[in-house]
């Protein structure tokens, strides 16, 4: 059977369809902002939950000249401004132990990002707080090895963990969904996230370069992810793809997200009652 995680009135894992979405990185509030009022409306139009994802910091970019965030506190402010003016959940990623206390203060999921899903340290002060755990796929890891850091996670009392897929580092800096992946998380009996947006990077390009994404892929990766038993969708939006400053190339256009959405939540409800 698998767990029910309640995140702030969000029942991941039930039989809903849910998202987990938001701008990659925070930018100028009216950003933010803009964003979030978009996401409401699509929520209440068809009917499925939203988590709201932004990171204050991304510390993984590929050049030191690369825009990384407005940091924890300024970030954490916007973030909580988007929580009381939306009601929205909030999932954040965090980077450094020294950020874990903070971010647990204002949002209801801690986000472990793939390169440091093993760094354990990370992981184990996360889990200390209570908060539930967005536990990312490291690409370097086969999934059924996942169980490892889910363990250390167990191990601190806490079972409110989600696991989420972006793919493998395969070949010359391309990403592979391997709907396999799907099923070894599954077993676990967590709900599982597919990250759609992230899956379609193409690493080693710069992300504002269109090379750099392929979104081309991203309706038919989202249809089999979902078709495969996921129970929720990562799927990284803006106001204005092209201007974005962190993933430029694989965010998807807000005002696209709609359509995006309607057969998804049509495959997901047919996979639901056949399994």
């Amino acid at each position: 059977m698998k767990k029910i995680i309640d995140v702030n009135g969000v029942k991941c894992g039930s039989e809903k369809l849910f998202i987990m979405s938001g701008p990659c990185v925070i930018e100028e509030e009216h950003i933010m902002m803009k964003t979030a009022e978009y996401l409401k409306k699509v929520s209440e139009k068809l009917d499925i939950p939203v988590i709201y994802k932004s990171s204050f910091m991304k510390d993984n970019r590929s050049s030191v000249d690369y825009y990384t965030g407005l940091g924890v506190d300024e970030g954490l402010k916007i973030l909580q401004k988007i929580k009381n003016d939306f009601n929205f959940p909030i999932i954040t990623d965090i980077h450094y132990p020294e950020h874990i206390k903070p971010t647990a203060e204002v949002v209801d999921i801690i986000q472990i990002p793939a390169y440091l899903c093993m760094q354990t340290i990370l992981v184990v002060e996360a889990a200390k707080t209570g908060r539930v755990i967005n536990l990312k796929h490291g690409q370097f890891l086969a999934p059924e090895v996942m169980k490892k850091p889910i363990a250390k996670i167990e191990a601190q009392g806490n079972n409110n963990i989600i696991l989420t897929e972006r793919g493998y580092t395969f070949g010359y800096n391309d990403l592979i969904v391997d709907p396999r992946s799907f099923y070894h998380l599954n077993q676990t009996n967590y709900p599982v996230v597919f990250d759609i947006t992230h899956s379609i990077r193409k690493y080693g390009i710069p992300s504002a370069n269109p090379a750099g994404g392929a979104r081309h892929y991203l309706s038919t990766l989202s249809k089999a992810g979902v078709a495969s038993g996921v129970d929720g969708v990562f799927i990284e939006i803006h106001p204005e793809p092209a201007t974005a400053k962190c993933d430029a190339a694989s965010q998807l256009c807000m005002t696209d997200l709609e359509e995006f959405l309607k057969p998804l939540i049509e495959i997901h409800n047919i996979e639901v009652k056949y399994r």
